[in-house]
This record gives C-alpha cells, structure tokens and sequence, in this order.
C-alpha cells in the first residue's frame, strides 16, 4: 500500500473515526482504525463492536491495499504534523508496520493484519429514509441533554425516535428522559418511510452523530432493522446497534393542564439561576423559585456555605407560587432554547413544569418533581426512629400532589414518586443510612 494524503484532510477523517475507539481496549485489533486505499481513495474504519464509522477521502494511491494503525496514536501524528503538508503513507505486503513520511519527519507504526478487524454487517435493512441533515442535528440538540447515564434502565440510555400523527401531520419525534427531565423535539416525517419503526439510538451513538453533523448540511439517508441503525452523509457512514428494550409511555406524564404561565428572558433567568447557585449544595444543587405579580425570586439555602437571592423582571399574572428545582437541570434545558424568550407552563408546587422555546414550537422540555417536594420526601424518609422495613410497599408518604413509596432494600434506599392513577414517574436509589 502507498498512498499520499493531505494532512488537513486526513485529520479531519481521523478526528471522525478515532473517536469511537475506547482508550483501553481488551481486544487489541479495536484500538486499531483500518486505512484502505482503492481507486483514488483512502477509506477510514473504526469500531468498538456497538458502533462503526466509515469515511471516505480522496488520495493519491500509488499501490492499492490495506493494513490498521493504532487510532489515537495516528491522530496525534498527523495533528501535529504542518497544515497543508502532504502525508505519505506505505507498508509492504509482508511487513508488520506502517510507514508514515511527512517532509522531514518519519514514523514506523505497529500494524495488526487487516483480516482481523471485526466488521458490523449491516444485513437485511427493511426500512429506508432521508432528511436534512440541519433536522436530525436539531433533534439531537434539543434533546440528548436529558439521556439517562443509569445502566439499571438501560431503555433510556438514548434518544427514542418514531412518527407520531399531530394535527394529522405525521412527524418524526425525539424524546429523552432520565426521570427527572424529559425533553420532546420534532419535526417532519423523512421522505421515503411511512411505516419506519419506533427504535432507540444509544447514547453514544447520538454523540458521534452530532459531532459528524456540526455544520454540515444536505441530506442524511438512513437504513433500519430491528437491531441496527446506519446514518449516511457526504462521504461518511455511521452504523450502530439499538437499544433492545421498550421505551416508557412518556405521553402520560407531559403535563396537558398546566394553567400558570411565566414568561422570562430566557438568557437573564440562566444568569440568576447561575449566580445563586453558586452557594447551593453540590449534591442537590437545589434552588426555589417564588413568583408574584411579575416578579421571580431566586432563593438558595445551604447551612454549610450561606445564602443567595436574585430577583428578575417577569411576565407573570397568576396566583404566587412557590417551586423549587435543580439547578443543573434548569441550565441543562434553557441552553437549549434559541429564542429570546422562554415559557414556563406550571400548575402547583410538585407538578411537572413545562419549558417551551418561544421560537421553536416543536420543542418542549419537561421537569418533573421539583426539589422542594424531595427534600420532603428525604426528610420524611429520614427522620428520626424511622426504619425502611423489607416490605416493599410499607412505606407511603403523601407530598403535595404525587404518591411517594420507599423501601430498604440491600443497603439502599429507593422511593418512586407515582402520580395521575399511579403511573410509574422516577425512581431514585439514595445511600442508606443517610450521611
């Protein structure tokens, strides 16, 4: 193989592919991508047997053939190497390594035989479709913050994806929660699939997705099975494993009847928010907000380190109202909004609350149980002469408007919050005893 590259472009292939490579790896061969050149091309591929990344970039190939190179090592050549410079790259047939020129400088890299590298085989893909690129990176966008990280409920470890029919429009819609927060996005059904399944794309693979779709545009074709995803853009493919599970009915818990509206400039409320919770405690990161007659209170409480308050101009006529939230997850979703103005939609205290986008009315972000009515429930949880028993339904707390149950159960533990006819809403897993 001999193949000569400019250095620019093969970063940017390198930079796509090498980051799905684990950094330790049991299985020697994934640490390695595979360079191919063949008929005026270099085609880069990298896999850790979840996800593969294909790119296609254009070369001058003196011989055709293939080898690997360890990924990340190769990545930190070639970006160190001058822009605009040409790569050379060779390896014999019956050699081991990898030769890599570049004006003065030369490296020998190790090379594992190309027959070794474990392939994702696509198989029989029923369902095809395609959208513009700009679609699919904005439904990633708006929603993949609220990817759940638990590996106990492994279906929510990605974003779900399937048509709905609105306003007898049929959309193609995102959704992600991880039990606290649930954030929506949508937008119209893709070209070429009516009957396109519902599936879920991994956490892992909506981050390599998003970074391959960043300023791009055209379009995005993709192919479906039961069990695998392929995205195809420009000059590069992206294959994938789904998540085998069922995604939660997450319509049932999205509040429909929230009847308090607050209007807030969306970039004032993320400075207030995070001004005051500087002082909060970094496990609960917890915050009140208080409105009346236009006006929004930020309060936050920590005996360990003091106080903070902040008050903000808003667009607010209902009853005063208190609620708290996490921080976090406020900053988490008012970075997603892209107009000037955010709309929060409440009902009382230990209700959902929902956040729309005053700019895009197919987004909708959800935060559930506000951190006032956890702290309750820890403390009720808590107090002392209590004791967890092992039965799994002995303890049962009403706090505000939802049903709280909690349980000891092997060092831990859990309380679910259910609310509307005992409907499954969050589960928590705490240390016990308390600290």
């Amino acid at each position: 193989m001999k193949v000569t590259i400019e250095q620019g472009a093969l970063l940017k292939a390198l930079e796509h592919v090498q980051s799905v490579v684990e950094r330790r790896n049991t299985i020697p061969i994934l640490s390695n991508v595979v360079l191919e050149a063949q008929n005026g091309a270099l085609l880069l591929t990298a896999t850790d047997l979840e996800i593969e990344i294909k790119e296609s970039i254009e070369a001058e190939v003196a011989e055709t053939g293939a080898t690997t190179a360890p990924a990340h090592m190769l990545y930190d050549i070639v970006n160190k190497l001058p822009a605009g410079s040409q790569v050379n790259l060779s390896k014999d047939e019956a050699a081991t390594q990898l030769s890599l020129n570049s004006g003065s400088s030369s490296f020998v890299l190790q090379s594992l035989p190309r027959e070794d590298f474990p392939s994702l085989t696509l198989g029989d893909m029923p369902h095809a479709f395609a959208l513009p690129a700009g679609d699919l990176l904005r439904l990633i966008d708006k929603t993949r913050f609220a990817i759940s990280n638990e590996d106990t409920r492994h279906y929510l470890n990605g974003i779900y994806l399937h048509i709905v029919d609105e306003d007898s429009t049929s959309m193609l819609r995102a959704v992600a929660t991880d039990g606290h927060r649930l954030a929506q996005a949508q937008c119209p059904q893709p070209l070429g699939e009516s009957e396109m399944p519902a599936i879920i794309v991994p956490r892992k693979t909506v981050n390599e997705l998003q970074k391959l779709l960043k300023n791009s545009s055209g379009e995005v074709s993709a192919q479906v099975s039961e069990t695998k995803i392929n995205f195809s853009h420009e000059n590069i493919s992206l294959t994938s494993k789904l998540i085998d599970g069922k995604f939660p009915d997450y319509n049932r818990v999205i509040p429909s009847n929230n009847d308090k509206r607050l209007s807030v400039d969306a970039k004032a409320f993320v400075q207030c928010v995070d001004r005051v919770s500087a002082v909060s405690n970094e496990r609960s990161r917890a915050v009140k907000l208080s409105l009346a007659n236009d006006s929004l209170t930020f309060t936050v409480s920590n005996p360990e380190s003091g106080s903070a308050t902040d008050e903000l101009g808003v667009g607010y006529s209902a009853d005063s109202l208190d609620i708290g939230f996490n921080a976090r997850y406020l900053l988490d979703i008012t970075g997603q909004l892209d107009g000037d103005m955010a709309i929060f939609e409440l009902a009382d205290s230990g209700s959902p609350t929902l956040i729309r986008d005053e700019q895009d009315a197919d987004a909708a972000l959800a935060v559930q149980l506000g951190v006032d009515d956890l702290l309750c429930l820890i403390r009720a949880l808590y107090s002392p002469g209590h004791t967890p028993c092992l039965d799994p339904w002995s303890v049962r707390l009403l706090c505000g408007p939802a049903w709280f149950r909690g349980w000891h159960c092997g060092g831990e533990l859990a309380w679910r919050g259910l609310c509307r006819g005992s409907i499954p809403w969050w589960s928590v897993w705490v240390p016990f005893p308390p600290e």
